[in-house]
């Protein structure tokens, strides 16, 4: 599968349970979009990412991907400690810069 390098670098992290939040992969001001949450920023991505691992011990295969105007759809699928796990989720990322820029974690 093809992806640009930021969003190689978030599938990468996000396949080990307890691995480093991938920040280089994301924009200073970035934001994330997840269970009704919006996260901005370093410190507030960093909470989201373990808060996330560390309730669901989450990861993500990524299974398909298709560009959509500005945004890369990412379809995963992500097993963890949930209700439906596994469950196949869409990653909707919006780069800017060679980093990611938004993110939006949905069904």
């Amino acid at each position: 599968m093809n992806l640009p390098e930021p969003v190689q670098s978030y599938f990468a992290a996000d396949a080990v349970i307890d691995g480093a939040v991938p920040l280089d992969a994301f924009s200073w001001n970035a934001v994330v979009l997840d269970e009704g949450g919006t996260h901005v920023g370093d410190a507030a991505i960093t909470s989201w990412w373990r808060g996330a691992k560390a309730r669901y011990q989450n990861t993500s295969v990524p299974h398909s991907v298709r560009q959509d105007h500005d945004r890369i759809i990412v379809r995963a699928m992500v097993t963890g400690r949930f209700p439906g796990s596994p469950a196949l989720l869409s990653f909707a990322f919006r780069l800017s810069d060679g980093r990611i820029a938004e993110l939006e974690i949905g069904a």
